[in-house]
């Protein structure tokens, strides 16, 4: 999620710029500084014709935009009005420490599907790096309650099988926003239900069949993955939203798979 997140700040910081270059240059290096923040509000307000005619930019086929659109506003509502109240509580009553440790406990069950993605891929250097970190994560890390692996300097590595579909050149195909989950595509979809299947096959800690029994286990899981993701629905402040998360998620994947 951490690329899509930078590209994501890449596409909110250009228009604020552009806007920007056209404002006068006259000024201290005070009115310099406050200039961002003049821009965001013009690009708010006054813009809305500059940021139609930079959507030509952000093309993506999109031959079912009007069911996506429907399935964005069923997942923006969602959300809103379950997810985000139910992070908020899990906050409150969960303390952090704890929270980290839930966190690192499915990243590392992740990072089961990283490796055998990267062997995939042909990626002999990163294939170890992830092997360590699961190791050293599994044992040390207490069934990865802990992440000694990445102060040891063995940062996690994510690769799905959707990329590994683009590494032997599986394009991405049309964009698909899937309910809950969010933007993806044909490729990528496809991807999921592969990775889910080799996790479950595999059932490292036997996590996978646990769950199946207690299904708080996946509950647990889900509200971690909205947790951890910073991105909020409204956030880019603009009514082309769709569009430009569309074009985001769809850069992103083709910088993840070139990786």
């Amino acid at each position: 999620m951490r690329p899509l997140l930078a590209a994501l700040l890449l596409v909110i910081a250009l228009p604020a710029a552009a806007a920007g270059s056209n404002a006068a240059n006259a000024g201290d290096d005070d009115e310099g500084f406050t200039r961002p923040l003049e821009s965001l509000k013009y690009l708010r307000h006054d813009n809305g014709n500059f940021e139609k005619a930079t959507l030509n930019a952000l093309d993506v086929p999109d031959p079912w935009e009007s069911a996506n659109r429907r399935v964005y506003h069923f997942n923006q509502r969602l959300d809103e009005r379950v997810l985000l109240p139910v992070v908020r509580v899990y906050r409150f009553f969960v303390p952090g420490v704890v929270r980290h440790g839930v966190s690192n406990f499915f990243s590392n069950l992740g990072d089961v599907t990283n490796l055998a993605n990267s062997m995939l891929q042909l990626k002999g250097k990163r294939s170890l790096e992830t092997g360590g970190r699961l190791l050293l994560n599994t044992t040390v890390g207490v069934a990865g309650l802990w992440d000694p692996a990445t102060r040891l300097g063995l940062a996690r590595q994510d690769e799905d099988f959707g990329q590994t579909l683009g590494y032997y050149g599986v394009g991405q195909g049309a964009y698909v926003m899937l309910p809950m989950l969010g933007p993806s595509n044909v490729r990528d979809t496809g991807g999921r239900v592969a990775d889910f299947a080799a996790g479950t096959a595999i059932n490292y800690l036997n996590v996978a069949e646990t769950s199946s029994d207690h299904p708080e286990i996946t509950a647990l899981k889900m509200v971690n993955e909205r947790e951890t993701t910073e991105f909020r629905y409204g956030q880019l402040n603009s009514p082309f939203e769709y569009e430009k998360l569309r074009y985001v998620f769809s850069r992103a994947r083709e910088l993840q798979v070139d990786d």
